[in-house]
């Protein structure tokens, strides 16, 4: 597996059926590629390799070995990454407005720059998604050297 990049803690369930045993973890993973593979460290256990789902609503993991199912309950964990956040890229509307206003995008880092794709994408109407592209674009600072 290649080097880590990113490593998260995580808790959940086990949560077992039809389709098999898979690890359902408290809280949704965004911002992270998903079906994509990465390794679970339980306890002082040996880590075991996991395919990452996430959709909608709920993360689950599924164990690529699955002879190292955690006992039924809740879980705790380190989840290792080897490909780290996803870049995510800035919706047209949101570019239009920034070059518009005249505003600085680029000095948003990683993290300011999910936060504000995530709650520009969580809008559920066009006039809640207006106001929040003029929010975000508000608070930028005024580009240097834009004539």
């Amino acid at each position: 597996m290649p080097e880590t990049t990113q490593r998260l803690p995580i808790t959940g369930t086990v949560a077992a059926d039809s389709n098999g045993t898979f690890l359902v973890l408290s809280e949704r993973l965004d911002g992270h590629d998903t079906f994509l593979t990465g390794q679970l460290q339980l306890h002082d256990a040996q880590p075991v390799h996991v395919q990452i789902l996430s959709f909608d609503d709920v993360t689950v993991l599924r164990l690529l070995d699955p002879s190292h199912v955690p006992p039924a309950g809740a879980w705790a964990g380190i989840l290792q990454l080897p490909h780290g956040w996803r870049t995510r890229s800035i919706p047209d509307d949101l570019v239009n407005a920034v070059r518009v206003a005249r505003r600085d995008l680029t000095v948003l880092d990683e993290a300011e720059r999910r936060y504000a794709l995530t709650f520009l994408a969580e809008a559920s109407t066009p006039t809640i998604r207006q106001a929040r592209i003029e929010t975000i674009v508000n608070a930028l600072p005024a580009a240097d050297g834009i004539a």
